[in-house]
This record gives structure tokens, sequence and C-alpha cells, in this order.
């Protein structure tokens, strides 16, 4: 007992001794505290064995025995540092204690920075949210098995995305290290066994120098196309080890120019289109940066071809080029695909009956052509592939990376006496395109003053508030946001990718904290049962500070399984009218759901349940008061189903 409490009294004067090693131990790897910066040393620099400096009232043999002078995951950081990683999202969890502690202390909690979230799953579709505003990843952090088991929906949106993201997922390998209880439940001979399905690498470093090699190639791999999430799996006894200063050199890292199509293949692609009555071009997560936007703007421009597709935001919707509808692939006679997983599912349509069958929509003799990165990597057991297409020309490589070459062919091959023929296209698109805007805001106006709200009434008030400000929106589209102008690739970043209901909260707040620096207005329209998956993301964001307006979908229900047992009942003559039957397990009531109060409890500013459309407008003025102070905000508004 005494000397537990002789150890304890230590402890103060421990603290401050450690900062100064901490200090020493960044000097030692060449941290530039101004630019964050790490210039590595190489290991014949340090002294093989470093004795730490006992503090007053212990010997040299206790302070050996208790102290650290240079913990592994100070090393770590560094190698995150030098990766500009600037945020890890995290639930905590001991098994990366020694990482979080580093970040914390040693790295001065800055690029990067911890990120508090309730929940691992937040914590990872936070990142995916993040990448495609950012344009590069950040990181999460798991506890074990059970962290990563959590995080795993997120982590496989992420991978249908095609949104790299950077996974720590601690584990303690050596079992004599092992405490009892918890860490050995929480340990696993591979834990990335759960996710390696929907990954696109891993690995399990057992020293530091395997540790940043692996690190550095792991974020190389999750950024070059088609991008991904990758998974370190990161040993307790690594982290907290003494280094006693001898670190091995940082590798470094280099951004890795994306493969484009072959040059030929691109040539006769060129070819094809220009040659072409009636070309159409499906993008699919075709654009990836601004500039990835303005090609394929380019490109349309230069064939007058429309374009469809929203997987991401690949091309501006108040473009007249910007079409949509079967009518276009019927009347195709060459289709290019870009980036385009779902080629089968726009020449074909699926009856959803008892006895499904396909019918072929686009012409037989359309000539397809797909450009796509997909084939680069494939994996079998999780059908994300869609049905198989057969194409007339295949062209393996990153789409937005093809697009310069494909323009220039398609420029150089483009024959005067085709100029005409250009002009009458676009005027029938210009025609097609205002039709499409004016039949849009009719439907917006059906049911303006109903109660429950439309979805059309508040994405026309948002509209209002958003139009001069220089915005982003983090969700999924309504309908009506076709009479918003977007036209910048930050504008909208696409769908979850997996379909997993649990994404659009979170990722969204990740969204608007890429955004935030920027000094972007960040908005959402927030499903309710996806909101109800990980409620905890609203505390993050008030307690990072992240500005978002989220304004509530409040319907009351999982509306489109209310709507898929309607189907069945009426299939069965079962009454569907009546929908009785098909409420039960779908809908949120006996009581309702108070959203309002909910982000109330998180500190978040809030109005509503709002049922009233007339007060929607005044409600979102004064909630956006509240997110240009650089906070988020909540609307709850009760909302007719769609």
């Amino acid at each position: 007992m005494a000397k537990r409490r002789e150890f304890l009294k230590g402890v103060g004067a421990a603290a401050a001794s450690s900062l100064a090693i901490n200090q020493s131990s960044a000097q030692s790897v060449g941290t530039n505290p101004a630019t964050n910066t790490v210039a590595a040393v190489p290991p014949s620099s340090h002294t093989e064995h470093m004795e730490i400096e006992a503090p007053e009232g212990y010997s040299q043999e206790e302070a050996n025995h208790y102290f650290v002078k240079s913990p592994g995951s100070d090393y770590m950081v560094d190698v995150m540092k030098s990766l500009d990683i600037e945020y890890v999202a995290s639930n905590p969890g001991s098994s990366f204690r020694g990482l979080q502690e580093s970040i914390s202390t040693y790295g001065g909690n800055s690029k990067p920075e911890f990120l508090t979230c309730l929940h691992e799953e937040s914590a990872a579709a936070m990142c995916h949210g993040y990448a495609k505003v950012a344009y590069k990843p950040m990181a999460v952090a798991c506890h074990g098995t059970v962290g990563l088991q959590h995080a795993s929906m997120a982590i496989y949106n992420a991978y249908c995305d095609r949104a790299p993201m950077v996974i720590f997922a601690a584990n303690h390998m050596e079992a004599s290290h092992r405490r009892p209880g918890a860490e050995w439940s929480h340990s696993a001979i591979d834990c990335v066994k759960l996710v390696r399905d929907f990954i696109k690498w891993d690995d399990t470093p057992l020293s530091l120098t395997h540790f940043a090699e692996s690190t550095v190639r792991a974020f190389k791999l999750a950024v070059t196309p088609p991008m991904g999430p990758v998974v370190i799996q990161l040993d307790g006894h690594l982290q907290e080890a003494d280094t006693y200063g001898n670190v091995p050199p940082i590798p470094k890292f280099t951004m890795p120019n994306p493969p484009h199509g072959d040059t030929a293949a691109l040539r006769e692609a060129a070819k094809m289109l220009v040659n072409a009555d009636n070309p159409v071009i499906l993008a699919g997560r075709t654009a990836r940066t601004p500039e990835g936007m303005d090609l394929l703007v380019e490109l349309a421009e230069a064939l007058q071809a429309p374009v469809s597709g929203s997987g991401r935001m690949n091309f501006p919707n108040q473009h007249y080029l910007n079409q949509g509808g079967r009518g276009l692939i019927r009347e195709a006679d060459v289709i290019l695909g870009l980036e385009e997983n779902s080629l089968w599912d726009n020449v074909n349509a699926m009856r959803d009956l008892v006895h499904r069958t396909a019918t072929r929509v686009a012409n037989e003799d359309v000539k397809l052509i797909s450009i796509s990165s997909e084939d680069l990597f494939l994996k079998s057991n999780y059908q994300t592939f869609q049905r198989f297409q057969p194409v007339d020309l295949d062209i393996t490589g990153d789409a937005q990376a093809s697009l310069a070459y494909l323009i220039e062919e398609v420029k150089n091959q483009m024959p005067r006496s085709r100029r005409s023929r250009l002009k009458e296209r676009e005027q029938r698109f210009r025609k097609s395109h205002l039709q499409s805007i004016e039949s849009t805001r009719r439907a917006a106006a059906m049911g303006w003053n109903h109660s429950p709200v439309s979805i059309d009434r508040i994405s026309m008030e948002l509209w209002d508030v958003m139009k001069d400000r220089d915005w982003s929106y983090v969700s999924r589209l309504p309908s009506a946001s076709k009479l918003w102008d977007m036209n910048k690739h930050y504008h909208h970043i696409g769908g979850s990718g997996g379909a997993g209901v649990g994404y659009n909260l979170p990722a969204t707040i990740g969204a608007a904290l890429a955004n935030r620096e920027h000094g972007r207005f960040s908005v959402s329209i927030q499903p309710d049962g996806d909101a109800l998956y990980a409620p905890g993301a609203i505390w993050t964001a008030a307690h990072h500070r992240i500005p978002i307006l989220m304004v509530m979908h409040n319907n009351r229900a999982y509306h489109r399984e209310v709507m898929h047992l309607q189907n069945m009942a009426s299939r069965r003559q079962r009454g569907a009218d009546d929908g009785s039957g098909a409420k039960i397990g779908n809908v949120f009531e006996n009581p309702f759901i108070n959203f309002s109060k909910l982000a109330d409890s998180f500190g978040v500013y809030s109005e509503g349940p709002i049922s009233n459309p007339d007060d929607v407008g005044p409600a979102i003025a004064r909630a956006t008061k509240i997110v240009d102070q650089g906070l988020p905000a909540l609307v709850d508004v009760v909302c007719q189903p769609v």
C-alpha cells in the first residue's frame, strides 16, 4: 500500500516529465510545428537504448518499469501527419488508447484532430461524407472486434460508393500481453476478416517500419481509382511500447495519377460518338472533382449529347443537356457509360411482379461503350456490380482521367458537315429541358398548402435561404431540386452507395465538416428513419461546432416499406386499400417522435414539429441565422410520405 501511495503521489511530477519527453520525441523525428510536416530521421541518428530520466522519488529501475519515453503511437501520429490526415473520427476504446493519447497530447489534437462520435457507424459514415467534399480521406479508429462490427455498415456504404477511407482497427495480437476479461473478447486473430469482403486492402503491421510503409501504401490505394476503404490493423503493444527514440524514417507519399483508358480505344469511342445521330451519356460516379464535372460538360457540348445520371454531382442541373428518362434510351444509337455499373438497368426494364420479367428498352442495334475503372477492383461475394451487360467497346480506366483524351479525339474527328446537325440537337434539348423545368415547377405547386407538409414546399423554402449563399447540399436530392441552380461540384455529393439506412445523418455532418473550412452553407433534408439509427451524430455536430442546417423529413414511418407491404397485400388481394396491415412494423406512432426535443437534448438549436406549411419558411430563416454563427440547427417538419 505504501508503495502504491508513493506511486500515485508521483503522477503529477511524471506528467510534467512526460510532456518534456513528448516534445523531445517530436524533435527526434524532425516534426516542424509550423507546417505539421515530417522530415524523417534515419534510425542510426538515435542511440540504441535511451534511459528515461527518473522523476524525483523513483529509482532508475522503477522509472524504466513505469514510464515510456517515446511510445510507438507518437511515431504513428507523425505518419498520419505526413499524409495530411486532418481528422480521426472515433468512439473511444482502450485498444487504441495509446494512439488516442498521442493524438491529443503529443500531436496537439491538430492534424489529426480526434472527433468524438457516439457510435462507430457514425464515425465511419462521417469519413464517407467528408471524403466526397474534401477529395481526400480522413481516418476512423475502431475498438477491436466490437468496434469494427459496429462500423461495418458504414464501411460497406463507402465501399459501394467508391469513397476513400482509412480505418485503424485496433487489436491485441500477442495473447500473453492481453489483460484478462474484455480485452480477450475484443481481440481476434484476424479482426479485419469481418470487413475484408468490402474493403480495398488491409495489412497487420508487426513493427513501426511495417506500420509506416503499410499506412502509406494503404492511403495510396484508398485514393487510387476505383477508390475505397482500407484497413490497418493496429496492435495495442506496438502503440504502447517504448521506441527509446529509435524510430524509422517515414516513407514519402506521392499522389498517384489515376489510370486512364487506352488511347487507341478512346479514339475508337470518339469515332462512334461523332458518327452517332442520337448519342446519350450515362454518368454514374464520373466526376470525382470539379475538374471532372467541367470535362463532362465539355464532352457533352462537343457532341450535343444529353447527360443522365446522379451518382454524383456530375453535371449542372440547369444545363440544357441535363436530361433523363426512358425516351432518350429508346432513341439512342450510341450510349456511353461513364463509371456506370448499371448499364443493364438502363437499357432494360424489370417488372416487379410475382413472375419477374425483363423487357428491352433500348434499340436492339444500339452501340454500347463503357469507360470504367470498376473492372480494376471487383469482388465476388457482395453483389454490388449489378447484372452483366455486354457492350460493344469496353474501356478499362478511370472515366474522369480518360475524358480529356476522349474530348480531344471527338474535336479532331468532328467534321464541319455535322455542325448543322449539332445545332438542331441543341435546339431540341433546350426546348425539352425548359419543358422539364416547367413540369417540375407545376408538380412543386401541387399540395403547396397541404398539411402534412410536402417535400417540394420544404425544398423551395430552403432554396430561398440557399440561393444567395455559397451552399452545399449534402443529402439525398428531393425532386424539386431541379428548380435549384446546381452548378458546382460540391452542390451535391450523391447518395450512400449501398443504400444502407443510417448513412445520411453522420455522412452529412462529415460533409459539413469538410465544407466548414471553406465557409460554405451546408444543408440537409434528413429522413427520420435514417436519423434514428445514429441520432448521436447530432451531438457530435454540436460538440465540434460543425455548422449545418438539418430539416427533418418527419413522415413518421419507413414509408418505402409501407409501400412494399401495400404492394404485397394488393397482389394477394388482402385489403390494401385501408393500409392498416402495411403500417405494422413500419410506422412511428403511439407515440410520435419529437426530433426537435431530441436535438435540443444534444444542445442543438431546434424548432418543431411543424405541421403548418406557412410556418416552415420562417423557421428555416431563424435556423439559418444559427448556422451563420457556425453552429448546427435542426427544423423538425411533419411531412407527407415520398
